[in-house]
């Protein structure tokens, strides 16, 4: 049996709900934009990164925003609030750090080394929030870290074969430069967030009491 703090509880799931908002903001940015080249009839691959043209440079900074299909950005939805909120909750300052690296020089990778067409969608920065939760809850080893590992390895594992070429229309580039990434900045905050509190159990409280008075007992 242990004391639960009230306290604590309800900043956790503050913490919790302030996560999955802001992920979910993002996610529904990526619709709104979709609906929109959607309603106007247009299509906007064309500003996918395009490797080693530098008119296609531009698309480091549009690539994730921009889905080749309703399909494709439904695919990269679930990740992205499941995996981006137990990110954000359980690592928050990492995240932060994280998240734009991921978005950029991962999109610069695939500049520099992908296939000659357009690559476009979101799945880099999943993969790279992937590995980075795996990863860091191996290096770290300690309660919570574990359980939010467990939690997407059990649910996303299986994207761990996206790094290795597959079909052809599927950007594995893009997923092995944000799996490097992910894998690499574990490696370099793992110490980054501060560990949570460790739950106090009833009876060592109980204990500590105990010796507390043995102690005034006995100067």
């Amino acid at each position: 049996m242990y004391l639960k703090d009230s306290t604590h509880s309800t900043n956790d799931s503050r913490r919790l709900l302030i996560a999955f908002l802001v992920v979910l903001t993002f996610v529904l940015l990526l619709w709104l934009i979709k609906l929109i080249e959607y309603f106007i009839g247009s299509d906007l691959t064309q500003f996918g990164i395009y490797p080693r043209r530098l008119d296609g440079l531009s698309g480091v900074l549009f690539a994730p925003f921009i889905h080749g299909s309703i399909a494709h950005l439904f695919a990269n939805s679930a990740p992205i609030i499941i995996i981006g909120t137990l990110l954000v909750y359980g690592f928050p300052r990492s995240a932060v750090v994280l998240i734009p690296i991921v978005y950029l020089i991962g999109g610069l990778a695939v500049w520099l080394f992908a296939r000659e067409a357009y690559h476009i969608g979101a799945s880099g920065i999943v993969f790279g929030m992937l590995f980075f939760v795996f990863t860091i809850g191996v290096m770290r080893w300690e309660q919570r870290t574990i359980a939010l590992s467990l939690v997407v390895f059990l649910l996303y594992g299986g994207m761990i074969s996206g790094v290795i070429p597959g079909e052809e229309n599927v950007s594995f580039e893009s997923h092995l430069s944000g799996a490097i990434i992910g894998i690499v900045m574990a490696l370099l905050l793992k110490h980054f967030d501060p560990k949570p509190p460790t739950k106090q159990y009833s009876w060592e409280i109980e204990e500590d009491d105990t010796e507390s008075a043995d102690g005034s007992d006995h100067p």
